[in-house]
C-alpha cells in the first residue's frame, strides 16, 4: 500500500494535471540516523569488550591468566599455582615464569599451590622451593594443596608455604618419602656374557664414577655418599625451618624414605589437615580478609622451539648406545619411585 496521495487540478484552464505528494521524510531520516548511530556504539562496545578479553585471558606473554573460581569482577586475586608430574625442565621453567609473574601482579593477595608430583630432580625442586620463598618475603601467604601424590620432592616445595602457611591434604593423599636416589644401573655381569670390556679415557679415579659397566669401587661409594649426605641434609632443613611442629631430629625419624597417609601425614605434623582445593581456598581468603576475590590460574604454552625439538625427537630412530652412556649421567633426584628413572 502506497504512502503517497494524488490529487488532480486544472491549471490555466488547461488539462487536468496529476500531483503527487510525498509524506514528509524526515521521520525516516532520523529513525536511520538512530539506527546507525546504534549500530556504531555496538560495535565500539563490542570492540572494547573483546580489548578487555584480550587483556585478561590472552596476555601476549605467557603465562597466560585464566580465570578459575570465586568473584569474577573483584579486583583482588587469588593464584592457583599447579605443580603436576615429575618435577624437571621444561615443567620447572615454567612453574617459575608463573611464580614469576605472581611475584610481579600487586593484585595477587595469596597463592595456593596444588601439589600433584612424585618429585623429581634435586636442582629444580630447591629452585622452586626458593622462588615460593620469594613470593613470602613479597607478604603474600602460601597454603598448598596436596592431590593425588605429593612426595620427595613434591614435599619440599611445599615447604615454600613457609611456617605461617598450611597444608592440606585429601583424603587418599600420599606424601612423604623424604630422601635422595640417585640412579645407577649395573650391567658388568650382562656386558661380560657377551663379551663388552670398559676401558675408558680418564684423567682421574672418579671420572667414571657411576660407570654402568663396573661395580663401584669402596672410594666410589664413599663419594656419593657424602654427595647424597648433603641433599639429604638440606632436606632436613627445609622441612625444619618451615614446619613449626618439627625440629631435625624429628624430621629424620621420619626420613626413611617411606610414604605416609594423609591421616599419617597429619598424625606426624607433616600436614596441617584434611582437606580438599575449596578448602584450602576458603581458609587462605578468610586468612586474607577478603570478602570477595577473584581465584585465577595460568597456562603456559609449549614454545615453537620444544614443539619442532619434540616433533623431530619423536622421528629419531631409537640409538641404544645413547641409552646405555645417559643411564651413567649423575642425577640426583627427590624422587619416590620403587624403580630408578630412566635417561630420557
Amino acid at each position: 500500500m502506497s504512502d503517497s496521495k494524488t490529487f488532480t487540478s486544472s491549471a490555466n484552464g488547461g488539462g487536468p494535471q496529476t500531483i503527487i505528494v510525498q509524506p514528509s521524510s524526515i521521520w525516516r531520516s532520523w529513525g536511520a540516523r538512530l539506527l546507525f548511530g546504534a549500530l556504531g556504539l555496538s560495535v565500539l562496545f563490542n570492540i572494547g569488550l573483546y580489548g578487555a578479553y584480550y587483556e585478561y585471558y590472552a596476555t601476549t606473554e605467557p603465562p597466560h591468566e585464566r580465570f578459575h573460581s570465586g568473584d569474577e569482577f573483584a579486583s583482588d586475586k587469588i593464584a592457583v599455582l599447579s605443580c603436576e608430574g615429575t618435577i624437571m625442565p621444561p615443567f620447572t621453567e615454567r612453574l617459575i615464569k608463573q611464580i614469576d609473574h605472581v611475584i610481579k601482579d600487586d593484585k595477587v593477595k595469596g597463592v595456593l599451590l596444588v601439589v600433584d608430583s612424585p618429585g623429581g630432580l634435586v636442582a629444580d625442586s630447591h629452585e622452586i622451593y626458593h622462588r615460593l620463598k620469594k613470593l613470602e618475603e613479597k607478604g603474600k601467604p602460601i597454603y598448598v594443596q596436596m592431590k593425588r601424590m605429593a612426595a620427595s620432592g613434591g614435599y619440599y616445595i611445599a615447604m615454600g608455604a613457609g611456617v605461617d602457611g598450611r597444608i592440606y591434604a585429601e583424603p587418599t593423599t600420599w606424601t612423604g618419602s623424604i630422601g635422595v636416589i640417585i640412579p645407577h644401573y649395573d650391567v658388568s655381569q650382562l656386558a661380560d656374557k657377551f663379551g663388552i670390556h670398559s676401558e675408558p679415557l680418564k684423567t682421574g679415579e672418579f671420572k667414571d664414577a657411576l660407570s654402568p659397566f663396573r661395580p663401584l669401587t669402596e672410594g666410589e661409594h664413599k663419594l656419593w655418599a657424602n654427595i647424597l649426605d648433603q641433599s639429604f641434609q638440606k632436606f632436613i632443613k627445609v622441612i625444619d625451618e618451615n614446619r613449626k611442629d618439627l625440629d631435625a631430629d624429628a624430621v629424620k625419624v621420619l626420613a626413611t624414605g617411606q610414604i605416609y597417609t594423609a591421616d599419617d601425614a597429619v598424625a606426624n605434623k607433616l600436614v596441617d589437615e584434611i582437606g580438599y582445593e575449596e578448602d584450602a581456598l576458603a581458609a587462605l581468603k578468610t586468612k586474607l580478609g577478603l570478602t570477595k576475590a577473584r581465584v585465577v590460574s595460568y597456562q603456559s604454552q609449549t614454545t615453537l622451539v620444544e614443539q619442532l625439538l619434540g616433533s623431530m625427537q619423536a622421528k629419531q630412530p631409537v640409538d641404544p648406545w645413547r641409552i646405555v652412556v645417559e643411564a651413567s649421567v649423575p642425577r640426583a633426584m627427590y624422587l619416590c619411585s620403587w624403580m630408578p628413572a630412566l635417561p630420557r
